[in-house]
């Protein structure tokens, strides 16, 4: 059996430990409370895509091989841009499937109808702003940029993004979705890109949450009635 003042010291231990890491465990229990509780779909948006939308069938196109790509095609996607087909070249250039002309980027105009097929129709749009640079802690990280960014008349603050290099609908972003974001930031403890699960923070506070269990198996097992009857009774 442990002396007295080992036993004080496994307490005073356990209690600084969970008064540390106290936070950390909060954050973890309310964000997979969160995570449980809801349902991914409407955290991707699904509740404001026109999820019946088919892309748009074409006919009469130029031939690929017809374009003017000097390194030759690897891959090949066609865009559907105010009515008009394009080709998504080799994931960096943009062509006019009927006239084979090069388009640099789409424009404001055509960004709005790129949004209207895959948004549903009742939302109306309040603004269109054009990025080119964001941050590690923005909600539309790591995508193409630049963007055009369309926001939307509702309480969720809904916004859509569509890249100008290719024309192609990005993402949607919404209110639950940034409390879904912050909330798996506190959960990988990842402040930076959200994914990663080998951070030192994570790794250090895992390590100290199972210290401090221990350090409470341990403060049961010296500090209970029970065991100390049982070796008592051994001696």
């Amino acid at each position: 059996m442990v002396g007295r003042k080992t036993a004080l010291k496994i307490r005073k231990t356990h209690r600084y430990l969970g008064l540390f890491i106290g936070i950390q465990f909060l954050m973890w229990t309310i964000s997979g409370l969160y995570f449980s509780w809801t349902d991914i779909d409407d955290i991707h948006g699904d509740q404001f895509k026109n999820l019946q939308y088919q892309p748009k069938a074409f006919q009469n196109l130029l031939s690929p091989s017809q374009l003017n790509v000097q390194e030759g095609i690897r891959a090949i996607e066609i865009r559907d841009i105010d009515n008009v087909p394009h080709y998504w070249i080799n994931k960096k250039q943009l062509y006019n499937a009927l006239n084979g002309k090069l388009k640099s980027e789409i424009t404001e105009e055509e960004a709005i109808y790129v949004a209207k097929q895959y948004m549903k129709k009742e939302l109306q749009i309040v603004n269109v702003e054009r990025i080119t640079e964001v941050g590690k802690q923005h909600e539309y990280r790591e995508k193409l940029l630049p963007a055009y960014v369309i926001s939307y008349a509702n309480d969720e603050a809904i916004k859509a993004y569509v890249s100008v290099n290719d024309g192609k609908f990005q993402t949607v972003r919404h209110r639950s979705w940034r409390w879904f974001d912050f909330l798996w930031m506190t959960h990988t403890m990842d402040y930076e890109g959200r994914d990663n699960f080998n951070t030192i923070v994570l790794r250090i506070f895992s390590l100290l949450g199972l210290i401090t269990v221990l350090s409470g198996f341990l403060l049961w097992y010296t500090s209970s009635p029970t065991i100390r009857k049982i070796n008592k009774k051994k001696r």
